[in-house]
C-alpha cells in the first residue's frame, strides 16, 4: 500500500511524457552529428538523461504534494499525504533523493548537461514553493521546467544546444497554456484562460511548423504528428470551454499533458526522420495505461 502511495506521489504517467522531451531534444542533437537515428539510441549518454529527467521530473512533482500538504487536505484528501499514509517529512525526503538523483546522472554527461539539471531542479522547487502562486510568472515557471528538459535531451551535444537552444520556447509555451487551463480544475469558470490556452496551442503548432526553416528540420513529416497532437488536445479543451465545468477541465488538462508526447514526436520526426517521431509515440500509449492508475493533474 506504501509503495503504491510513493508512486501516486511521483505522477509515473508524467514521467513518461519527460523521457519524451529528452528523446526529442536527442533527436535535435543528433540530427546536427548527422548520426544514424537508431544507432544513436544505443549512446549510454542517453540513458544518463533519461534517468536524470525521471530523478528531476519526480522530485518536482513531489515536492509540489509537499508544499500543497495542508490545500490538499481541503481540495484533494485523497493524495497520499493529507490521506495520511505518507508523511510530509518521508515525501520530502523522496523529492530531495530524486532531485539529487536527477542532478548525478547528468553529471555523467558532461558539465552543460549538469549545469541544466541543476537549473531545472531550481525551477521546480521555485515553481512548487511560490512560482504556482503568481498569476503570471505561475505557468512561465513550469514551462521553464519543461523547456529546460529538452534542452537536456540535446545537451548531449553541446553544439547542438548553442544551434538550437530557443527550441526550450516551444515547451514553455505549451505547459504555460496547460498551467493556465488548469486552474479552474477545482472550481470551473475559467473562460479567459481557456480560451488563452486555444492561442497558445496555436502558436506551438505555428512554431514547431517554423522550424521548416532552419537547415535541418523536415516539415512535411512532422505534420501528420502535428495533425494527431491538434487532435487530441483541442476537442476536450473545447468542451471546456462550452461549458467550464471542472471535470471537463480537468480533461483538458490531462490531454494536454499526455499530448506533450506528440509534441516531442513531432520536433523529433521533423529532425530525425518519422522513425524517430514512431519511437517516440509509443510512449503515448504507456503514459494513457499509467494514467488510468495514476493520477496526471
Amino acid at each position: 500500500m506504501k509503495i503504491i502511495a510513493y508512486l501516486k506521489l511521483t505522477r509515473p504517467a508524467n514521467i513518461v511524457t519527460a523521457l519524451a522531451d529528452i528523446l526529442a531534444g536527442f533527436s535535435v542533437s543528433i540530427a546536427l552529428q548527422n548520426k544514424p537515428s537508431f544507432e544513436s539510441l544505443a549512446d549510454p549518454n542517453l540513458g544518463w538523461l533519461l534517468l536524470s529527467t525521471i530523478g528531476l521530473y519526480g522530485g518536482g512533482v513531489v515536492f509540489n504534494d509537499v508544499f500543497d500538504a495542508a490545500l490538499d487536505k481541503i481540495e484533494r484528501p485523497e493524495r497520499p499525504i493529507p490521506s495520511g499514509v505518507v508523511s510530509r517529512g518521508n515525501a520530502a525526503i523522496l523529492g530531495g533523493s530524486l532531485l539529487f538523483l536527477g542532478i548525478l546522472a547528468a553529471y555523467q554527461v558532461n558539465e552543460l548537461s549538469l549545469i541544466l539539471a541543476v537549473l531545472v531542479a531550481i525551477a521546480a522547487l521555485v515553481y512548487d514553493a511560490w512560482g504556482k502562486h503568481q498569476h503570471y510568472f505561475g505557468p512561465i515557471n513550469m514551462g521553464l521546467c519543461r523547456g529546460g528538459n529538452l534542452l537536456l535531451g540535446i545537451s548531449v551535444f553541446p553544439l547542438a544546444f548553442h544551434e538550437f537552444w530557443y527550441l526550450a520556447f516551444i515547451p514553455i509555451v505549451y505547459i504555460s497554456a496547460i498551467t493556465m487551463i488548469s486552474r479552474g480544475e477545482v472550481h470551473g469558470k475559467n473562460l479567459k484562460a481557456l480560451k488563452g490556452g486555444v492561442a497558445l496551442y496555436l502558436i506551438v503548432i505555428s512554431a514547431i511548423l517554423a522550424l521548416s526553416f532552419t537547415p535541418f528540420f523536415d516539415a512535411i513529416l512532422c505534420i501528420p504528428f502535428l495533425a494527431l497532437f491538434a487532435f487530441l488536445i483541442f476537442p476536450p479543451l473545447f468542451k471546456a470551454i462550452k461549458l467550464q465545468e471542472p471535470p471537463l477541465i480537468g480533461k483538458a488538462v490531462k490531454a494536454g499533458v499526455l499530448s506533450l508526447i506528440v509534441m516531442d514526436a513531432s520536433i523529433s520526426a521533423g529532425f530525425s526522420g518519422w522513425e524517430t517521431g514512431i519511437l517516440i509515440l509509443i510512449l503515448l500509449p504507456i503514459s494513457i495505461v499509467i494514467a488510468k492508475a495514476f493520477a496526471v493533474t
